[in-house]
């Protein structure tokens, strides 16, 4: 697997929807690896491909918890729960965390590296990332929907 350079704003690609993965190749099946070494790298939680340059409907997830890494080709959340309001960062807008609302718990269906179809629900956490990775693939960044940004070490309006 290889580590790639993650887009920042304002790339366009940032900004556009993502095209759907018609056909699972072996170039689908790196991606989703090389996306996989490239969070890890990053530090971060989430990664989509167009955060790489990428424009496919493709995310990769690891929260630390029980799910550990969560690769989604195709992801649809198809169940809502509740609501949470938290800070966010994101690695494609370095410098800037936002306190974004979100859905407390998520059921969210797709596919895997292989094409077989899963669904994981999550809550917390997991929900988030998985909201914030499906917002990427829609062209939505966290500060399109922060109700308030600021820089990492200011405090957040976030009070759960």
């Amino acid at each position: 697997m290889a580590i790639r350079l993650i887009v920042t704003e304002p790339d366009e690609v940032l900004h556009k929807k993502a095209k759907e993965v018609t056909k699972i190749t072996p170039n689908v099946q790196k991606l989703v690896g090389d996306m996989a070494d490239t969070m890890y790298d990053a530090q971060g939680v989430g990664l989509a491909a167009p955060q790489v340059g990428i424009p496919k409907r493709i995310i990769v997830i690891d929260v630390g918890d029980e799910n550990g890494l969560i690769g989604m080709i195709n992801p649809e959340i198809i169940e809502r729960e509740g609501e949470q309001f938290g800070p966010e960062g994101c690695l494609s807008i370095p410098g800037l965390n936002g306190d974004v609302r979100r859905s407390m718990t998520v059921t969210v269906k797709g596919l895997n590296r292989d094409g077989e179809e899963f669904t994981v629900t999550g809550s917390g956490l997991l929900a988030r990332a998985f909201q914030h990775e499906i917002d990427h693939l829609d062209g939505v960044l966290f500060t399109d929907v922060a109700e308030h940004i600021y820089k990492p070490g200011q405090e957040s309006a976030a009070k759960e």
